[in-house]
Formats: structure tokens, C-alpha cells, sequence
């Protein structure tokens, strides 16, 4: 995977904290949605998802690892 790749979210961190409603609503819209790679940090992908709330790409921000991604070919 490398930045400029779209990818589809093909599953949600189990780690994510149940508490955090907000969180859990943002990752769970992205499931089987596709972004395009922003930038990679510690070895995570960093996608703009803010359009799946009908706001500014950057508004929003998931980092995943490439076993929650799957790279989707042209």
C-alpha cells in the first residue's frame, strides 16, 4: 500500500473503546467504504473520511492498519 491508493475498509479495530460512542459511529460508516491513502504514520493509513458526513474530506481522520484495508484496483 502506498499514499494515492484507494482503499476500502474492510473491518473496524476491535480495540476501539466502547464508551466512545462518537468513535464507534465514525468507524463503523467507513465499513466498506472507499478512501484514498492521505499519508502513513507509525505504519497506520491515514484516511480522510469526512464525506461520510456529508462534510470536507479532512474533517474527519481514521488511521487503520493494512489488515483492516484492502486496496481496491482502478
Amino acid at each position: 500500500m502506498n499514499i494515492g491508493d484507494k482503499v476500502r475498509v474492510t473491518k473496524i479495530p476491535a480495540d476501539l473503546p466502547a464508551e466512545d460512542k462518537r468513535l464507534q459511529k465514525l468507524f463503523k460508516a467507513c465499513l466498506g467504504k472507499e478512501f484514498v491513502i492521505a499519508a502513513f504514520d507509525d505504519g497506520l493509513a491515514e484516511l480522510h473520511v469526512g464525506e461520510v458526513f456529508d462534510q470536507p474530506s479532512d474533517k474527519h481522520r481514521i488511521w487503520l492498519g493494512a489488515d483492516h484495508l484492502k486496496v481496491v484496483k482502478g
